[in-house]
C-alpha cells in the first residue's frame, strides 16, 4: 500500500513513521508513506499557496494552482507504474474536510483494498472550491470538530488503514478483534497480575475453556457497547433483524 500525502507541513508525515507499528511497516515495506509539498509546484516566486478570499472574510484560502498542479504531478508518476502483482495501480484520492463522510472502520477496510492512497492535507480556511471540482476526491471527516489542518487526520487515516493490511499487525486477527470490527466495542483486556489492588481477572479468562472464553467476551462486547454507545448498540440490532 503506497500513501501519497499531499501537505504543507510534510515533517508532521514524516516524524509520525519513525515509531512503532507505522515504522515497522514502513520498514518491511509493507506501506509505502510519501509526502508531497504544494508550494514546490508554485508559480510565485515567494512559494505562496493560500490568498485572501473573494467576498471577503477572515482567514486565508488554499489556491487551486499549487494543489491541482502538485496533484497532477503524483498521478503521472504514479500511472506509469505497477505494482508487485505486474497489474495497474488502483487508486483512490481522498480530501480530510469537516465536510466530508465520518470515517469508519468500514470506510478503513474499502481503502485498505486500493494499491495507493491520495490525501490532500487542508490549512487556513481550507480549499479553493475548484480544488474540489477538478480533482473530485472523496471528502473524510474523522470526527465534527476543527483543527488547524488535515495532517492529524491524514495519519488517523493511514494508522487506521494500515492496520487492515496484511504484516502491519503481529497477527492479522488482531484487527479482526477491534473495536467496530463487527460493529460491537472490544471486550475488557486483563494481563498479569492477575490481582491487582484487590481487582481480580475474571475467573473464566483462566480456566483454558476456550469456548466459555468467546462466549464471556462477546456478552461483555454486547454490555459494553449498550452502556457505553447506544447508538452503536441500535445500529447492531437493526443489522441483525434486517438479515
Amino acid at each position: 500500500m503506497r500513501f501519497d500525502v499531499m501537505t504543507l507541513f510534510p515533517e508532521l508525515i514524516e516524524s509520525h513513521m519513525g515509531f512503532s507499528i507505522m515504522k515497522r511497516a514502513v520498514d518491511e515495506g509493507i506501506i509505502e508513506v510519501n509526502t508531497v509539498n504544494p508550494r514546490d509546484y508554485t508559480l510565485d516566486k515567494h512559494k505562496k499557496v493560500d490568498d485572501t478570499p473573494f467576498g471577503g472574510g477572515a482567514g486565508m484560502v488554499l489556491m487551486p494552482q499549487p494543489y491541482v498542479d502538485a496533484y497532477e504531478g503524483v498521478n503521472k508518476g504514479v500511472n506509469k507504474g505497477v505494482n508487485k502483482g505486474g497489474k495497474g495501480v488502483n487508486s483512490i484520492t481522498v480530501m480530510m474536510t469537516p465536510q466530508g463522510e465520518p470515517f469508519t472502520d468500514k470506510i478503513a477496510n474499502e481503502l485498505a483494498q486500493y494499491d495507493q492512497i491520495i490525501i490532500l492535507c487542508g490549512h487556513y480556511e481550507g480549499f479553493d472550491e475548484r480544488i474540489r471540482e477538478i480533482i473530485k476526491p472523496r471528502e473524510i471527516s474523522i470526527g465534527d470538530f476543527v483543527l488547524t489542518g488535515g495532517e492529524l487526520p491524514a495519519l488517523c487515516l493511514i494508522d487506521s488503514v494500515s492496520r487492515k493490511i496484511e504484516g502491519t499487525l503481529g497477527k492479522i486477527e488482531s484487527a479482526h478483534d477491534d473495536s467496530f470490527s463487527d460493529g460491537l466495542l472490544e471486550y475488557p483486556q486483563y494481563t498479569k497480575p492477575r490481582n491487582f489492588r484487590g481487582l481480580e481477572v475474571p475467573e473464566v479468562l483462566l480456566g483454558g475453556n476456550h469456548k466459555l472464553i468467546e462466549k464471556y467476551r462477546h456478552e461483555q462486547k454486547i454490555l459494553r457497547t449498550k452502556s457505553k454507545r447506544p447508538d452503536l448498540w441500535e445500529k447492531y440490532n437493526n443489522k441483525k433483524d434486517e438479515n
